[in-house]
């Protein structure tokens, strides 16, 4: 009898014959080789079904953990299964850390990078964009290692691939010295104030994260990471915005933008414990106990709850918010929390933020498909003439024809799978629709 297993929330029941862990690379290989059908599966947090499988699902969380850092290159190689929170202590012991992280410490580097994952920052790009090598498993068997430096334009297709070119064994990300930020929160921003100063808000620290439940006329929170100091500010390589520069490091001021300086502890979603948290109240830390928002000791929710996320121009941020205001009534009854941040350009063709600046609008549904897809076209077509990008790993409803209408470099990125894996041995009936193979 098949094992039943499902997603961290449990709204995807895999369709997997079998499940393995490989406990060396050399396994993978074989087992890749041996496999009519096969796919990686990272930490489970996908919402999506871009990681199941009819064959063989597999966890490459079983390899020898790696973590080999170049001082010299400033990169660091680390196995695929690893976790952020896992690499990112170590990285700072040693004096380095990476540019950004995302909310959860707890997702798989492979899976977060796959598929386009990100954290906020105007000038911090998906996590996806610190990848610089990479090996992965392909259709064969073999071992294939691709360079930003030596494969040039073609490596952008191969690193947010969804899984469909091979398994990932061990990426190689750019490293930047080890920083320290503080953490405020503010209380009650009016949404005047979110409109007319959007631009302000989000370039008012090194990462910033807007809260609301679409409720009333105020947001419920923002969430501010700013650097601790000048010093701090030099050692993150000069790459932070002028805006987030600019921002003092003193203590937050109990009064911005008419919102107020939270007393205490906040967590985002109202109810739930602030002791989940990394710490606020504008105590200085390291980079890795600040940027993401949950503390990787504890899990942040117990996954009673779905999510979707669409990713649109920075420019056209404010235009996204009025469509979605004009629907909050849908909007509200099932909603959690939404957060709004920002993500900076990139290269990589399968990104959401591929060649644009982007201001991604995240929604936490409360558990219920059948309440929630109904907002989700809603809000997919006030969005649709504004050109938004849903997060590959979470629920939506975009058609393959629009989504295709949305990435410019999608043929270049099917021929490419097509050559990577013929047979199809890496694709599911999620991206058989939106990303098929040319053959």
């Amino acid at each position: 009898m098949t094992e039943q297993r499902t997603n961290w929330a449990g709204n995807v029941v895999f369709s997997a014959e079998r499940f393995r862990r490989p406990a060396s690379v050399g396994d993978l290989q074989r087992l890749v080789a041996g496999s009519r059908h096969v796919r990686a599966l990272g930490t489970g947090h996908s919402f999506s079904t871009v990681a199941d499988c009819r064959g063989d699902l597999v966890s490459v969380a079983g390899l020898p953990k790696v973590i080999e850092v170049d001082s010299g290159l400033a990169t660091v190689t680390v196995s695929a299964g690893l976790r952020y929170g896992e690499l990112a202590g170590r990285l700072d012991e040693a004096g380095w850390a990476l540019r950004n992280l995302g909310s959860l410490p707890h997702i798989s580097i492979a899976g977060a990078c796959a598929t386009g994952t990100h954290g906020s920052g105007d000038a911090n790009g998906n996590l996806a964009t610190a990848v610089s090598a990479l090996e992965m498993v392909t259709a064969d068997g073999d071992i294939v290692a691709v360079s930003r430096e030596r494969d040039g334009e073609e490596f952008a297709g191969t690193v947010v691939a969804l899984g469909t070119l091979g398994i990932v064994s061990s990426l190689t990300l750019d490293l930047v010295p080890a920083f320290r930020l503080r953490q405020y929160v503010y209380e009650g921003l009016p949404g005047d104030q979110r409109d007319e100063h959007l631009a302000e808000i989000l370039a008012s620290g090194y990462s910033v994260s807007v809260f609301t439940r679409w409720r009333g006329d105020r947001i419920s929170q923002v969430w501010v990471k700013r650097l601790a100091g000048e010093g701090d500010s030099r050692a993150a390589a000069g790459r932070v915005s002028a805006a987030a520069g600019r921002v003092s490091a003193a203590a937050g001021p109990s009064r911005w933008l008419g919102a107020t300086l939270a007393d205490g502890p906040r967590h985002p979603v109202p109810g739930m414990p602030a002791g989940y948290t990394t710490p606020q109240l504008g105590a200085a830390g390291p980079w890795h106990e600040r940027l993401p928002h949950f503390r990787l000791e504890f899990t942040p929710s117990n996954g009673e709850e779905l999510q979707s996320e669409y990713l649109v121009p920075r420019d056209r941020a404010v235009e996204a918010l009025a469509a979605i205001d004009g629907i909050r009534d849908q909007v509200a009854p099932v909603l959690q929390i939404s957060e709004i941040r920002s993500v900076a350009a990139d290269n990589l063709w399968l990104s959401p933020s591929y060649l644009r600046p982007t201001v991604a609008i995240h929604f936490t549904w409360i558990k219920d498909p059948a309440a929630v897809i109904p907002v989700l076209a809603a809000i997919e077509d006030r969005l649709a003439p504004l050109r938004a990008r849903p997060h590959w790993g979470k629920l939506f409803n975009v058609s393959p024809d629009a989504v295709r209408g949305l990435y410019e470099r999608l043929p270049d990125f099917e021929r490419l799978r097509g050559r990577y894996d013929p047979a199809g041995k890496f694709g599911n009936e999620f991206t058989d629709i939106y990303v098929p193979a040319s053959r």
